[in-house]
């Protein structure tokens, strides 16, 4: 049995604190519980307006999860099939009102945002991003789009290098309000530091690459573009209409600046909830939360090309393209994914009426072994839906 955060107070070695939240045996229970060590703005939902769905048994083979969830350090695994939760299980003190971080599958919850607030008229996706932010005129993000921004196109120079132990990715950490700070060093918050993004890596547009600190921007972007705090804005245009049974949050920096890149933090069970709004085309009940063209646009409109020359064409298969921060699988049963460090995903399969939400503690961010487990895991319980169903 654990004894992280155990005690009254916890022995020394046993407490979760700023400098080892992110790293095992501590993110185990950090991961679940990011408001006690990092600042944050909740995400309300509306407790008179919740989506009950049905529990069912499944319809297919899921013998498979239960040994993924054991390689992975798997916390939570929710799946949903034909508007039924199927499966779910919980570990490491979590469970259904437990909200966990999502880490960077916080930016496919702002891409579906985004494309709330394209449809709004609120957001024009070919817009600079000067002309939301003028402030950054004289910063490499003068002539990107949000478009590019969206699609990871923007040619920034910024080596997303989580192991790394100084450079911009540091910096960029003390601005978030995600790591402590060394006694003399100046922290900033996240909108001083994207001013400080000046040098080039390639054309706007191009290649795909990945940059963190891009998402935050766009927050900021449509913070403006709203007059609205993206906490607020996140809540009123998805989490409330959605029906999430519970609240959520996001981290912030010191001046209220959301880290939309990685620090949301919600339910298994919603983020579940998210992709069957998805499956059903962005409706929930029939009322429309997100128009249907906006997830279509993501399962069709990515660039092969950018994918083929960007940062992860080594990583992850080759057959794959980014489109509005969602991971796509393309073919005639497309299947998206948002995926964070540490072990977290968002799987929406529209054809096959599955979605899985996977939250996990892994001590590597990266767990490039543990991501291939899940997605084999995903792409075995896609096969077993297609024998159920031939």
């Amino acid at each position: 049995m654990s004894t992280i955060m155990q005690g009254f107070p916890p022995a020394e070695a046993d407490q979760a604190t700023l400098a080892n939240w992110r790293s095992r045996p501590h993110s185990a229970w950090a991961l679940n519980h990011v408001r006690e060590i990092v600042p944050s703005a909740e995400i309300p939902n509306d407790p008179d307006n919740r989506w009950v769905i049905e529990v069912g048994a499944p319809a297919f083979d899921i013998s498979s999860i239960e040994p993924a969830m054991d390689t992975t350090d798997a916390d939570a695994v929710v799946v949903m099939h034909q508007g039924k939760r199927v499966f779910e299980r919980y570990r490491n003190g979590n469970d259904a009102s437990t909200p966990h971080i999502l880490f960077s599958v916080s930016k496919s919850m702002l891409g579906l945002l985004a494309g709330s607030l394209a449809a709004s008229g609120d957001l024009k996706l070919d817009g600079l991003i000067t002309d939301y932010i003028p402030e950054l005129i004289t910063t490499i993000y003068n002539g990107a789009t949000v478009r590019d921004a969206l699609d990871m196109r923007v040619g920034v120079s910024f080596d997303e290098d989580y192991l790394a132990t100084e450079g911009p990715i540091v910096d960029y950490r003390y601005a978030a309000n995600w790591n402590p700070v060394p006694v003399g060093r100046e922290a900033g918050d996240l909108r001083s530091f994207m001013r400080k993004l000046v040098e080039a890596d390639g054309e706007h547009g191009q290649r795909f690459h990945y940059v963190s600190p891009n998402t935050d921007l766009l927050a900021w972007v449509f913070e403006r573009a709203t007059g609205q705090r993206y906490a607020d804005l996140f809540a009123d245009r998805i989490w409330k209409p959605l029906g999430a049974a519970n609240s959520g949050y996001i981290t912030v920096d010191r001046i209220g600046g959301a880290r939309a890149a990685g620090g949301m933090c919600l339910t298994a069970r919603d983020l579940a909830l998210v992709g069957q709004m998805l499956v059903l085309g962005g409706t929930r009940n029939g009322v429309q939360i997100l128009p249907e063209s906006w997830i279509e646009d993501i399962e069709t409109k990515g660039d092969a090309d950018a994918w083929a020359t960007g940062d992860f064409a080594d990583k992850m298969p080759a057959n794959m393209n980014y489109r509005s921060k969602w991971y796509v699988h393309p073919g005639d049963k497309p299947l998206i994914h948002g995926l964070g460090i540490h072990g977290q995903y968002v799987f929406v399969d529209r054809a096959r009426e599955l979605s899985v939400s996977w939250f996990s503690s892994g001590h590597d961010p990266l767990g490039e072994t543990q991501t291939a487990d899940v997605l084999k895991t995903i792409f075995t319980l896609r096969e077993a839906i297609d024998e159920a169903t031939s």
